[in-house]
């Protein structure tokens, strides 16, 4: 698989759910590892004006990655902050419960894990055993940001074993689809979708319950209070 197709899945899986995403009139969008910043800049363009007011915020373990993420965003005239830090290092009770879309493409190959997490390109894809020492990591502290009505987006290969993930996820109360799925002669990747299921539960709005809103400036406001980490602005913000 081309290191540079699941990223053009999850973006085309974004483009295929743009109806529902305008729709749900997303405050905070988040892309955990940016990498090149095609899909945070893809995501802030395919909603644009119609998602007025919405905050985009990336981050990503490798700097050279949010410098390339920057310029990305700069070339395209739209506006995130970026954070360099592992998955949501330092933000996890910042961000609990704000988050209403998150964009994941995680690192999924299978590799020994001595190689997971080394510095250097290989952690943009070294996933450890199955592929999930990553993914692992990341579906719980989803589950902390995200908002009552959150949804993830996540890319996953068939070595991943993407119907464990599915029903991990559902016991933590999440349905979940395939919205893509690419295959080649070595692999298959899914880009499946998750979201609260309140079918369950008696709540007023099919969505579950109001969202939190985040005021104007409020983010920035946390993000500055948070030692230790990178925290860079870019893009044009009255393109918001």
């Amino acid at each position: 698989m081309n290191q540079c197709d699941d990223s053009f899945a999850l973006v085309d899986a974004l483009l295929a759910d743009r109806t529902n995403l305008l729709e749900h009139r997303p405050t905070l969008c988040m892309e955990v590892g940016c990498g090149s910043g095609y899909v945070i800049t893809s995501l802030a363009l395919m909603l644009g004006q119609e998602a007025y007011g919405a905050y985009y915020i990336a981050t990503d373990i490798n700097p050279h990655a949010v410098r390339v993420t920057s310029e990305t965003l700069q070339a395209h005239g739209v506006y995130a902050d970026l954070i360099t830090t592992e998955i949501a290092s330092g933000l996890e009770k910042r961000l609990e419960g704000l988050v209403d879309v998150m964009v994941v493409n995680p690192p999924y190959v299978p590799t020994p894990e001595d190689e997971v997490g080394r510095e250097g390109i290989a952690s943009a894809w070294a996933g450890g055993e199955n592929g999930r020492s990553v993914i692992d990591k990341i579906l719980p502290i989803a589950d902390k940001l995200m908002s009552d009505r959150g949804w993830l987006y996540m890319v996953t290969l068939t070595a991943n074993n993407p119907s464990e993930i599915c029903l991990q996820m559902r016991e933590k109360g999440y349905a979940s689809r395939i919205v893509v799925q690419r295959s080649t002669e070595e692999e298959s990747l899914h880009v499946i979708k998750f979201w609260r299921d309140f079918d369950s539960q008696p709540v007023g709005n099919e969505m579950g319950t109001v969202n939190k809103i985040v005021p104007a400036g409020v983010i920035e406001s946390l993000l500055s209070q948070v030692p230790g980490l990178s925290f860079w602005r870019y893009g044009n913000s009255n393109s918001r």
